[in-house]
């Protein structure tokens, strides 16, 4: 097996056992503290909706399923987050709305062939401004809460594989744009949370 070869493999199966956990430490950190206080439920319901559009997208081009299966995995994990933030922050009401929305754009999308291909374009719009909303979120509140550092920092790690597996397999432009942007504003996430934990626990010992 040529090395290039190996590294693709590593690239697509390392991905993959990244995102079975990606959401985990969010999970359990508000599990823990029973708040869903640092994040944004607006972020998280454009992320799940940039992964929706962005699985039906390889789904409806068959592309090849390795470059794609964490995203099932991501999207049920997001699910779960959600259900928990509407959980804590006392909105469990709108759980099913939600999730009726989503089950529809997934179905809508496949309608014609010019829907999936233009919504895969706004995709990275609706990924990056998800990340935005979680960036504005902290900034406003000056706290990343319980917002999750590694969750963020294995993000940016899936993005920079998937940018080499795309490279290496389709060569999808679109693709490989949405990528690198995104890779861009997790590493940025990830620094924001940190940087405001930081500034919360210096004011807790000086109190």
């Amino acid at each position: 097996m040529e090395l290039s070869t190996e590294i693709l493999v590593f690239a697509n199966w390392s991905t993959l056992v990244v995102c079975m956990v990606l959401k985990f430490p969010q999970i359990l950190a508000v599990m823990a503290s029973k708040s869903a206080e640092g994040l944004s439920l607006g972020s998280l319901l454009l992320e799940v909706t940039g992964f929706l559009v962005f699985l039906r997208y390889q789904m409806y081009y068959d592309y090849p399923m390795e470059t794609y299966l964490e995203y099932p995995i991501l999207i049920a994990q997001d699910v779960v987050l959600l259900i928990f933030i509407l959980f804590y922050s006392g909105s469990m009401s709108s759980a099913l709305p939600y999730i009726g929305m989503l089950f529809g754009l997934w179905n809508v999308l496949v309608l014609k062939k010019w829907i999936i291909d233009v919504a895969l374009n706004l995709c990275t719009l609706i990924s990056a401004s998800s990340k935005f909303l979680q960036l504005q979120h902290i900034w406003r509140t000056q706290d990343s809460g319980q917002a999750s550092a590694l969750t963020w920092a294995m993000a940016t790690y899936t993005c920079a594989t998937r940018i080499f597996t795309t490279l290496m397999t389709t060569g999808d432009i679109a693709v490989l744009v949405r990528f690198i942007v995104l890779l861009i504003l997790n590493c940025w996430v990830a620094f924001v949370i940190l940087k405001y934990r930081k500034k919360s626990g210096g004011k807790k010992k000086e109190d």
